[in-house]
């Protein structure tokens, strides 16, 4: 039946040309945006976990800072204590230098107070931050210093925030008001380190802070005069010799704390790398689909807007019949 109340051809017409308008108007925004999800209307599962995941990436991305900050304060350590560490073989030398008959021992002395003197300069410079591993100026052991070093999220949505723990404590070189705490300023057994050893202590220290806040060093400075015996030089040497153990063993721990850094810095990089990738296989539009598409649906709307042009024109064919 034809009729010219109601024209069923153009309602057909409109009814598709407004379902390709709507997809357009959905494909334009997709193409301009980007995003095949880009708010919680589109897929709100998808738009939730991305929301999720990007959050967690920025705090991944502090992560990595505070990683690059503690990676620094271990390599301004490692650095001073490998210095340091070249320093103290310079004063073993120059002990056993001493040990020959003849040398003059105060020559040898003064020597050896520059070298001390380096040794103080170098752990006082070793700071960064504000904080210095090396110079202890508290009265009590500095104890561990944590590295922030991951942003974990479990199967139940629980957050933790992993650390790399630092003992300061065991690296710890001069301990400026307590000498106790200090690798160069405590006081160290000859007599243990003594293979004909006698029972009786024979303490010496290397660094004298000139501090009595704390617990000062009782035993003998590692000093030399005129008068200094050939047994005292011995010990002498065999205290440096533990001192320079102890450090070496500090600059390892040092060494594989850096290195357990760096491989975390190089963790989280690539973390944040793979979540950057999984939120875009979630949300991200294919522009090459999206593009053909938008073609295809150029294509209808003209289609559309000429298939009611045809329907809208049925009506005037109708008052043709009336013109006979």
């Amino acid at each position: 039946m034809t009729s010219i109340m109601t024209n069923a051809a153009a309602m057909a017409a409109l009814q598709t040309l407004r379902t390709i308008n709507t997809d357009m108007e959905t494909t334009q925004a997709r193409v301009s945006s980007g995003f095949r999800v880009e708010n919680a209307g589109d897929n709100a599962a998808y738009w939730s976990i991305a929301t999720t995941m990007r959050s967690d990436n920025k705090a991944l991305s502090t992560v990595k800072d505070a990683l690059g900050l503690g990676a620094a304060k271990v390599d301004i350590a490692y650095t001073a204590m490998n210095s340091s560490i070249d320093v103290i073989s310079e004063i073993k030398a120059k002990l056993v230098a001493a040990r020959e008959p003849g040398v003059d021992k105060t020559k040898i002395d003064k020597e050896l107070t520059e070298l001390k003197n380096q040794l103080q300069s170098i752990a006082e410079s070793a700071s960064f931050s504000g904080e210095n591993w090396l110079n202890n100026s508290a009265l009590t052991a500095a104890g561990t210093k944590s590295i922030v070093g991951g942003f974990n999220r479990d199967v139940n949505g629980l957050v933790t925030i992993t650390t790399l723990d630092v003992n300061v404590s065991s690296i710890t070189m001069i301990g400026e008001n307590n000498e106790s705490l200090g690798i160069l300023t405590k006081d160290i057994n000859a007599d243990a380190l003594d293979a004909n050893a006698t029972g009786t202590a024979r303490n010496y220290f290397l660094i004298d802070t000139g501090s009595t806040t704390g617990t000062s060093a009782a035993g003998a400075a590692i000093t030399l005069t005129a008068t200094t015996s050939d047994a005292e030089v011995e010990d002498m040497v065999r205290v440096v010799d533990s001192i320079l153990s102890q450090m070496t063993d500090a600059a390892s721990n040092l060494g594989a704390i850096s290195k357990r850094v760096s491989m975390q810095e190089d963790f989280v990089a690539n973390l944040m790398d793979s979540i950057d990738k999984g939120v875009g296989r979630l949300v991200d539009a294919d522009m090459n689909e999206e593009s053909t598409r938008l073609k295809a649906l150029q294509t209808q709307q003209q289609l559309g807007i000429q298939s009611l042009s045809i329907a809208n024109s049925n009506s005037q064919n109708i008052l043709s019949l009336f013109q006979q």
